[in-house]
């Protein structure tokens, strides 16, 4: 067990250079931190760094933060925040355009528990500042963790993730993207899971894939 726990552990160091030569693969670092003010209160914030290679080539920095309202102790969350996101999109081979966008989001999560499994759902509805452009979008994320070698997800536990995140404009197309992701985590400690896995990101026209490396906190 406690080779496989190295295993997880190391994976994350290099498995996004094993796809950083001749790869179509993208790699995101992501950051989730959560810090509990009291019983009902908590403050969100989150980095997100991602590359279309394993790192050093942008595709886009997503800062974003938010403040949390628990209806129950520790579930049923609603939440207020704000996003900053940078992107660089390529408009051909060499040339790169840059948009900044600021993001004011509204979202409620709730969970539930059978016993080694753990279903997550989360609401969001977003009004995106792009440049001189307005846009609303809606999202709804379907998340499951299993846990693989304790029946509950306690410290020291590996578990599988999973979630699927569909985003639906306002207006014009409605359909903007889909997100699928599977991957492997370990619970270090109540405070602290890691986690790596991929994604797929499928757009009105065609599609992506991502590595994802993910650190959770808790304070």
């Amino acid at each position: 067990m406690r080779r496989l726990i190295y295993t997880v552990l190391l994976s994350f160091l290099f498995i996004p250079w094993t796809f950083s030569q001749g790869s179509d693969f993208g790699n995101w670092m992501i950051y989730f931190g959560n810090n509990k003010l009291n019983e009902k209160f908590n403050i969100h914030n989150e980095v997100q760094y991602r590359n279309y290679n394993a790192v050093g080539d942008l595709e886009q920095l997503l800062l974003r933060t938010g403040l949390g309202y628990n209806l129950t102790p520790n579930n049923n969350n609603l939440l207020l925040g704000y996003g900053f996101i940078r992107s660089e999109n390529y408009q051909n081979l060499d040339t790169k355009l840059v948009l900044n966008e600021h993001r004011i989001y509204q979202q409620f999560i709730t969970k539930q528990s059978f016993g080694r499994v753990i279903f997550s759902h989360r609401y969001r509805l977003e009004e995106r500042f792009v440049a001189d452009d307005f846009k609303m979008r809606f999202r709804y994320f379907l998340a499951t963790n299993v846990a693989l070698n304790h029946k509950l997800l306690v410290p020291n536990t590996i578990y599988l993730s999973a979630y699927n995140e569909i985003f639906i404009n306002a207006k014009n197309q409605l359909f903007d993207r889909n997100r699928i992701y599977g991957g492997l985590g370990y619970k270090v400690s109540n405070n602290l899971k890691l986690e790596i896995g991929y994604m797929n990101q499928r757009f009105f026209v065609g599609n992506r894939d991502q590595i994802n490396l993910i650190a959770n906190f808790k304070f």
